[in-house]
C-alpha cells in the first residue's frame, strides 16, 4: 500500500473498483445454489484440492467471458485482489494453473448447465411473452475458431485451402434459442467439415428439445422432409425458409381442421 495519503486513496479506489467488477463470486453462488448444485455435483470430475477447484474455475471462466477484458491475466488478477480483500490465502497471479484447470472442465457439465438454466429461465417467463401462449424457438447454426492445439487439430479441421500449419481449427455449432428471452436452450457442437458435420445432422440430435405446441423458426437448411415429419409426430409447428427460393417461406402447421398442411407464403421485406 502506498504511504502517501493521496496516492493511497487512489489505490484503494482502484482496488474497490476491481472488487466490484468481479462477478465470479456471483456465478459461484449460483452454481452452488439450490437449483444448480445437484447438477454441478453430479457432473464434476474427480479432483484433488488444488489452487483452482472446478466450481471456482467455472465461475472465473464465466466472469472472464462476460468481461470487456477477456484475458486470463485479468481474471487471475481480480481473483487475487478479491482474496486479499477477504483475508484469504492468495495464489500467485501466473495464468498457467488457471488455464490448466479450465481445460479440465468437462464439456458435459457446461452443456447440461446451459440446458438447465435455459429451462429455469423459460419457466419464469410471463405467458404474454409467448405467441398466443405458445413458445417460439429459433434454430440456427454458426462456426467459431478454436485454439490451435494438437487435439483440436485432430478433432476439428481447418478451412479448405489452408496450408498445413496455418489457420485455426473450426467448430460448428447449432443452437436452439428462445425468441421470448433470447436464452440458449440447447446446442450441439461438431467439426466444421467431414461426415456428420453439417447443421442438419447436429440438429437431429437435439429434436428432444421441442415439446408439443412449440413453434420452430428456422432457415432453409431445416426445411427437409425428415424434419417436417418429425415436427408432425411431435405436434410442433414450424416456420421455415423454402430451400432454393429466397423470397418465400414455408409455414408448416397442425390444426384440428387440417393436419400437416403446407402453406407457401411470400416473405415481406
Amino acid at each position: 500500500m502506498n504511504t502517501n495519503p493521496k496516492s493511497a486513496g487512489l489505490q484503494q479506489s482502484r482496488i474497490k473498483k476491481h472488487i466490484e467488477e468481479l462477478d465470479s463470486y456471483r456465478f459461484f453462488n449460483l452454481l452452488t445454489g439450490p437449483k444448480l448444485f445437484s447438477i454441478v455435483e453430479k457432473l464434476l470430475p474427480k479432483y484433488r484440492e488444488r489452487s483452482y477447484p472446478p466450481t471456482e474455475t467455472l465461475s472465473m471462466f464465466l466472469s472472464q467471458t462476460m468481461s470487456a477484458d477477456r484475458s486470463c491475466q485479468n481474471i487471475a488478477n481480480k481473483m487475487a485482489v478479491k482474496r486479499i480483500d477477504n483475508r484469504l490465502l492468495v495464489h500467485n497471479t501466473h495464468t498457467g494453473s488457471y488455464c490448466i484447470a479450465r481445460q479440465r472442465l468437462p464439456v458435459s457439465l457446461i452443456s447440461e448447465l446451459v440446458r438447465c438454466t435455459g429451462k429455469l429461465i423459460e419457466e419464469q417467463l410471463p405467458v404474454h411473452w409467448c405467441l398466443q401462449g405458445r413458445p417460439v424457438k429459433l434454430v440456427n447454426g454458426t462456426t467459431v475458431t478454436m485454439p490451435d492445439t494438437l487435439k483440436n487439430q485432430e478433432a476439428y479441421p481447418r478451412q479448405r485451402g489452408q496450408k498445413a500449419g496455418l489457420g485455426f481449427p473450426i467448430c460448428r455449432i447449432v443452437g436452439i434459442i428462445s425468441l421470448a428471452s433470447g436464452t440458449v436452450l440447447d446446442a450441439a457442437i461438431g467439426p466444421y467439415k467431414g461426415k456428420g458435420a453439417n447443421e442438419q445432422t447436429l440438429f437431429r440430435g437435439r429434436l428432444d428439445s421441442f415439446d408439443a405446441a412449440d413453434i420452430v423458426l428456422g432457415d432453409a437448411f431445416f426445411s427437409t422432409y425428415f424434419f417436417l415429419a418429425e415436427f408432425i409426430a411431435r405436434g410442433v409447428d414450424a416456420v421455415l425458409s423454402k430451400m432454393g427460393h429466397e423470397k418465400s417461406r414455408l409455414i408448416f402447421a397442425r390444426d384440428k381442421n387440417w393436419v400437416g398442411k403446407i402453406i407457401w407464403s411470400p416473405m415481406r421485406g
